[in-house]
């Protein structure tokens, strides 16, 4: 196979309608929009969600829930993950760069998942109570 000689796949071209030249093409004078009404007309057409007058179904439905924008900037870690990073004192960096937190994380917190035998040392980092009781039960400590 060579580059000059690549075709398309049998059928994925076609040529393009071309609409409104002339009653000999079978598209012409209405061009395929029919005979009058709001969808023959250039301009437009209803936007996206109108039901005629009707009230639509996002309108109808009640509102809920809410999404905080500062999400995207929390992170949490777990002890099985401290685990197995291994290292001695643990960073919002180092998490980074060991890929456990995404890079716009600012706040990041360890839970209570896992269990963690090795001594760490966090700093900048915050931990949930029980997480906290099993780093120190380790021998680590929570700065």
């Amino acid at each position: 196979m060579e580059l000059n000689s690549i075709k398309p796949a049998e059928g994925a071209k076609h040529a393009k309608r071309r609409v409104g030249r002339g009653i000999g093409s079978g598209l012409g004078k209405t061009a395929g929009r029919g005979h009058k009404g709001q969808k023959s007309r250039s301009g437009g057409y209803h936007k996206v969600g109108f039901e005629g007058g009707q009230m639509p179904l996002q309108r109808r439905l009640p509102k809920r829930g809410f999404k905080s924008a500062s999400l995207k900037f929390n992170a949490e870690v777990t002890l099985r993950a401290l685990e197995q990073l291994g290292a001695a004192e643990v960073d919002v960096a180092t998490l980074k760069q060991a890929g456990l937190v995404p890079a716009l994380a600012q706040v990041v917190k360890v839970i209570k998942r896992g269990e963690i035998t090795k001594a760490v040392k966090l700093s900048g980092i915050g931990a949930t109570a029980g997480a906290k009781a099993a780093i120190e039960a380790a021998g680590g400590a929570v700065a």
